[in-house]
Parts: C-alpha cells; sequence; structure tokens
C-alpha cells in the first residue's frame, strides 16, 4: 500500500512518521503531484497556519488534486482545518473548500487559557469504522486555537469551554482536530483504523 504523508513545508513530520512505521506500513512524505494521485492513503499533518500551508498547495498545484482526491484522506489538525471553504486565521484565508458552507473559525474562552493544549476526551456522536476498539470519551492530546464548529460533518465533539468537531467526515475526507500521532496506544488504534479504511 503506497501511503503519501503530505511535505506542507512547515509541518513537523517526526511524531506522524514514528507513529506510521510503528504500526508497521511503508509510506513516502512528499509533495509530488504525481505522488498523491498514485497513492492509496493521503495523511496531511497538521502544524503551521493555514495562509502559509495554502500557499504552499498554491505553489506546488495541490489544492484542485486534493479537492478531486477519491482515496482516503486524514487531515490532522491544521490539516483538518483546512477542508473548510474560509479559516478565520491570519484576517481570513480561503482554504481548500471540501466542507461546504464551513468556516475554521477561533475558539473562544472567557476563562480558559488559549491555546488549548493537553488531553481531552471525545464524545462519539456517530459509529464509525474509524473508531473500532475506541472507547467513548477515549482522551487524545490537543494543541490548537481554531476550531471546526460542530455541524452536519462532525462524528465526534470535544469540550473547551465550548464544544466543537473533534473527527469529521465528508465521503473519503477525514478530520481529526487532535493529534493522533502524539496520542499514544488510542491515538495508534485510530491511525491503525484509518490506514484499514
Amino acid at each position: 500500500m503506497e501511503i503519501v504523508i503530505l511535505n506542507t513545508g512547515c509541518a513537523n513530520l517526526t511524531s506522524i512518521k514514528i507513529a506510521v512505521k510503528k504500526l508497521g506500513y511503508t509510506f513516502q512524505i512528499t509533495s509530488n503531484p504525481d505522488s498523491l494521485l498514485k497513492s492509496k492513503k493521503l495523511i496531511i499533518p497538521g502544524v503551521g497556519t493555514a495562509s502559509a500551508v495554502m500557499k504552499i498547495l498554491y505553489k506546488k498545484n495541490l489544492v484542485n488534486i486534493i479537492k478531486n482526491m477519491k482515496q482516503p484522506v486524514l487531515g490532522i489538525c491544521l490539516g483538518m482545518q483546512i477542508f473548510c471553504q474560509l479559516s478565520e486565521e491570519c484576517n481570513g484565508t480561503k482554504t481548500i473548500g471540501i466542507l461546504n458552507n464551513c468556516s475554521t473559525v477561533l475558539l473562544k474562552s472567557s476563562h480558559l487559557s488559549l491555546p488549548h493544549i493537553g488531553w481531552n476526551c471525545i464524545d462519539i456522536k456517530k459509529k464509525h469504522l474509524l473508531f473500532k476498539n475506541i472507547q467513548n470519551k477515549s482522551r487524545f492530546y490537543f494543541v490548537h486555537s481554531y476550531i471546526i464548529p460542530v455541524g452536519k460533518y462532525t462524528l465526534a465533539t470535544s469540550n473547551y469551554d465550548v464544544f466543537f468537531s473533534a473527527v469529521i467526515q465528508k465521503n473519503n475526507f477525514f478530520g481529526v482536530q487532535f493529534h493522533p500521532e502524539k496520542s499514544g496506544d488510542i491515538g495508534a488504534q485510530l491511525l491503525k483504523n484509518f490506514l484499514e479504511i
């Protein structure tokens, strides 16, 4: 199986590399359009800003390629947020637009510090193969200041003063707001489930 981890040019890829390798899968780290098209699975890692990532994706002519992919795609954190049409980050950034009528917005709290950093449980709202052998209220590791509000694409939520989408899906596109590659055994299980879809 050819798994591609997208090299966005601004993400720390070490953790995701180690996590996928530990599961026994071979993979390629690249931003080559042909490699993305030929891949069986694509993982878009999540570190950086929406504007920086989108500039790289446009420069490498990857926006339409990603948007039109038919194979399973997993966006992690920022990698999920760019599935929206717009991000409030950097005074508004046009993103890929896979999720219709959906924007990434700033996480606002009246009394909790931002960014949201640490372990938090998820509340599974819809049954899915992505949650195989994962119990409801399992804890994952989060690092983020922006969220996708709860909506029709939400599979699971989490709460940090407000409820937000922890896991989303539209067709072959999956997104997680947390970092499975930094979430120990439970994160490894979720990655395994994605790679087996």
